[in-house]
């Protein structure tokens, strides 16, 4: 047989070592169809569970669990083929299987917690629950680089390089980066205040005085967030900004202002204490304007024209459509009161006193 093999250029069809290499591959196959159709099952019986762990590590497992299964067999190829040789087995073959390795346990702690954010964000909007997605996003990211800053280290390690040394040197290196990259450390602190303090989360409407920002939230990294205006077009805003400015936040607003100046004209001031009784009894007794609330209606001030009398109340909504509806209601229903009275809105108007005199006759020449 092995000459029939030599004699068709299949020498190593008649290779001692070909047995156990055929072996090798035929068992990680198996190991793979099986742990394949394994996790299929157990991904089918964790998704009726209402655990967020458990499906996203068995989603996490099965590529990680593949490239580890091919890359120890590979080895195990290799050094049976150097074996069977009498030559030693290469060096850089067991440090990129161990290399290989921690990248793949590295990889499905990535794919594992980018897995479980998902599932807590998913889970809580099917359940009609508030999603903190700012919170979420900021712990998976703050996981995913301490998994990946671990797994360099320990790789540098498993390459022979000393961790202390590579840490001194990161430490006296970072110096020169911190005053190169300052502006870029400026931003990941502002991010990382951002994430700790959150004085607003992706989704909320801001805006700022000592800026022209306003708008919606739509995305906070570590270097910028991305916030849409009302008009549509997105500010990138620099992280670091928000460390020197004031930032409203109206989306957490309680209430909704209602703040107003209504003159009437100057013949009707008898009828200025029984208006003023009128709007602050309906603003009361409205369905939609908090009571408990400051709720002032007073006659105000001596205008120019008109006598001013002054309306400041909340809403129950902060809804803006909502709001408008209800100002809307509020100013109507005013009107309405002063007309009940007798009493007229006042225009701006000038009145015009001439006084008359008499002419002297003048001397006749």
């Amino acid at each position: 047989m092995s000459d029939l093999a030599k004699q068709l250029g299949f020498e190593f069809l008649a290779a001692s070592w070909l047995p156990q290499v055929l072996t090798v591959i035929a068992a990680i196959l198996a190991i793979n169809i099986g742990a394949y159709y394994l996790l299929r099952h157990i991904e089918k019986v964790a998704a009726r569970s209402t655990a967020i762990w458990d499906d996203a590590l068995i989603k996490a497992s099965r590529k990680p669990l593949t490239l580890i299964l091919w890359v120890t067999g590979t080895a195990l190829v290799i050094q049976i083929v150097h074996q069977q040789h009498g030559m030693p087995v290469p060096d850089f073959v067991g440090l990129a299987r161990d290399t290989l390795i921690v990248a793949a346990f590295a990889w499905f702690l990535w794919r594992l917690i980018g897995n479980a954010a998902r599932n807590i964000l998913v889970r809580r909007a099917a359940a009609g629950k508030e999603v903190d997605r700012t919170t979420v996003d900021a712990l998976s990211k703050l996981g995913r680089g301490s998994v990946v800053i671990l797994a360099a280290l320990i790789i540098l390690q498993t390459l022979g390089f000393s961790i202390s040394g590579v840490l001194a040197f990161g430490g006296i290196g970072g110096i020169a980066v911190g005053f190169a990259a300052k502006d870029m450390l400026a931003n990941f602190f502002g991010g990382l205040t951002i994430y700790l303090d959150r004085p607003f989360i992706v989704g909320e409407w801001i805006r700022s005085p000592d800026k022209q920002i306003e708008g919606t939230v739509e995305h906070i990294g570590w270097r910028h967030t991305r916030v849409r205006a009302f008009n549509k077009n997105p500010i990138y805003v620099p992280n670091a900004l928000f460390s020197t400015i004031v930032v409203e936040n109206p989306t957490r607003m309680t209430h909704r202002r209602i703040k107003e100046t209504i003159g009437i004209r100057y013949t009707d001031l008898d009828k200025m204490a029984a208006i003023v009784a009128d709007v602050k009894a309906m603003l009361q007794a409205h369905p939609e304007i908090d009571s408990d609330a400051t709720l002032i209606v007073n006659f105000n001030q001596f205008g120019v024209s008109s006598l001013d009398f002054f309306v400041y109340t909340f809403t129950k909504t902060v809804q803006w459509v909502h709001y408008h509806e209800v100002k809307q209601d509020v100013l109507l229903k005013i009107a309405a009161i002063i007309q009940a009275h007798g009493a007229e809105i006042a225009l701006p108007t000038r009145t015009l006193h001439i006084e008359s005199g008499t002419d002297e006759p003048q001397p006749v020449l």
